[in-house]
């Protein structure tokens, strides 16, 4: 349950993860795959009508694909270089 609110507080905090985003897609220390997997699965996601609960649910619809998008992101932070995390304070505890 923790992990969860974890996860809406991301969502409402996302606007700051940006620049963050940037760095990580340019980030050399980093595969191609760890880079361009996670927002590919993402947006495949959103967009392929099949999902966990129907969109047309309207709320209920919309979270599973922010939670799950939020989880691919914080995977990103996950595996981002020490030197993105010190820089954006994001170390995983």
């Amino acid at each position: 349950m923790k992990k969860f609110f974890k996860r809406i507080k991301f969502v409402f905090t996302f606007w700051r993860f940006i620049p963050f985003l940037i760095d990580y897609l340019f980030a050399k220390e980093l595969s191609i795959w760890k880079k361009v997997l996670p927002l590919a699965i993402s947006i495949v996601y959103i967009v392929i009508p099949i999902d966990l609960i129907p969109d047309f649910l309207f709320f209920f619809g919309y979270t599973d694909d922010i939670l799950f998008t939020t989880f691919l992101l914080q995977t990103m932070v996950k595996y981002a270089p020490d030197r993105l995390k010190e820089k954006y304070e994001l170390l995983m505890k």
